[in-house]
């Protein structure tokens, strides 16, 4: 079944929102957020207008990136503006503390921008993403004009929050309190939030940037021919490729089974070296970054997906996992961990297999089954497809943001909004 694109009529829309981000694309094709990038290209051909303002990265002056309006704030000297872009700004300061002096900066000039901005251009709705520290940004624009403010958690900052600066917890529950809306990208946020301050918060998941054709043909493949397992992220702690790697040794199945991993990060010389040591290297492939137009044949064309994240060592895991949702549109049965908002999209055997996270065995045992049925793997796949489509799909995404907007727009109030539940 194709997910079929919704048509809305945007006479009566036409709202202007300002997204208040932590980075945003530097150049068209750039991979920075490309969930975000789908999503303005969407609200706009929903009726809805969307500029960016977001951190410079070394001088980049605004303008506008695939026909959206990017406004940028310069908040140090050229050479030292990539606090933001290349890795996320708490893990810059964790690997390089003398980082932290650039956010006082960071901040200020980030307020300045955004009161002007709000000033000028007039904005139905500002909407922050990564409210630690860019609601203070949207709290400076509300303050200048009383635009209405949402706030949208993607869970890190909140773990982030707890762990490493718990004394910004008093801000972080007035920020949420204060909030005209907030959104949430899980079930999983959405209980974090909450724990901070009780209040409604809207669910608003990512959508897939690689999507099935209408009609997915998969190639049949002889009998005992091998099985592809495809795993797609940043190399990282959380994302728990090394439990799959040790899962992979530890298959009883007699079908030959192998592994592509698409995506680059820190952990890959350790992936590679865990590879040669358990006798995995022409079982385990590393494409590294690949265009969108490759990832998309990758997903076409493998057996089934592996997301086998666990909480890391900073506490962090995945807030959703939108790469299941785009392994999901193309049918594929997929394993994932019982993780963070990945329960969100995966239901035990009926849109995929759960294991707990951090158990290699359970993570063979699941590959297993997968390998010795064929037609449970179908009956998943098709499970997973219909509950995206269901929940996940962009136009439902689009129709949540656009409810959104459509209730905040016109109203200048500090009283919050209870705009929606989960």
């Amino acid at each position: 079944m194709q997910i079929a694109e919704f048509t809305y009529n945007t006479t009566h829309v036409q709202v202007k929102v300002l997204y208040i981000a932590t980075a945003y694309s530097r150049h068209p094709g750039d991979v920075i957020t490309p969930w975000m990038n789908e999503t303005i290209h969407r609200l706009g051909r929903a009726g809805v207008r969307v500029e960016v303002l977001a951190p410079s990265y070394r001088g980049l002056e605004s303008g506008e990136v695939d026909g959206v309006r990017v406004h940028r704030f310069r908040y140090a000297p050229r050479s030292w503006e990539d606090l933001t872009h290349d890795q996320t700004a708490p893990d810059r300061v964790r690997d390089k503390p003398h980082y932290l002096g650039l956010v006082p900066g960071y901040v200020a000039s980030g307020m300045r921008a955004a009161a002007r901005l709000a000033r000028s251009e007039r904005y139905d709705v500002v909407h922050v993403h990564w409210p630690i520290p860019h609601a203070l940004l949207g709290m400076a624009a509300r303050r200048a004009t009383g635009v209405p403010l949402v706030l949208t958690f993607h869970g890190v900052e909140l773990t982030w929050t707890r762990r490493q600066w718990p004394l910004l917890t008093p801000l972080l529950r007035r920020m949420i309190r204060t909030a005209d809306a907030v959104t949430a990208n899980s079930s999983y946020t959405a209980g974090m939030i909450r724990r901070v301050y009780d209040r409604e918060v809207v669910r608003v998941p990512f959508g897939a940037t690689i999507q099935a054709p209408a009609a997915v043909h998969d190639a049949a493949k002889p009998a005992g021919a091998p099985f592809e397992l495809l795993f797609v992220g940043r190399l990282v702690e959380r994302k728990g490729v090394h439990y799959l790697l040790d899962a992979l040794s530890r298959l009883h199945t007699s079908r030959p089974v192998y592994l592509r991993v698409v995506g680059e990060g820190p952990m890959r010389p350790e992936l590679e070296e865990q590879v040669r040591r358990l006798g995995l290297a022409d079982r385990v492939l590393f494409d590294g970054f690949i265009s969108k137009e490759e990832l998309a044949q990758r997903f076409a064309t493998c057996d089934a997906f592996v997301l086998p994240a666990i909480v890391d060592s900073k506490g962090d895991t995945e807030g959703l996992g939108v790469v299941l949702v785009e392994a999901l549109t193309y049918a594929k049965p997929v394993i994932a961990s019982a993780a963070g908002g990945i329960v969100d999209v995966i239901r035990d055997d009926e849109t995929g297999l759960l294991v707990q996270p951090a158990d290699a065995g359970a993570l063979a045992t699941a590959i297993d089954t997968l390998v010795a049925d064929p037609e449970r793997a179908r009956r998943l796949g098709e499970g997973g497809k219909a509950h995206v489509e269901r929940e996940f799909s962009w136009p439902v995404i689009i129709e949540r943001l656009v409810e959104l907007y459509r209730g905040l727009a016109g109203r200048r109030t500090d009283t919050p909004v209870n705009a929606g539940t989960t």
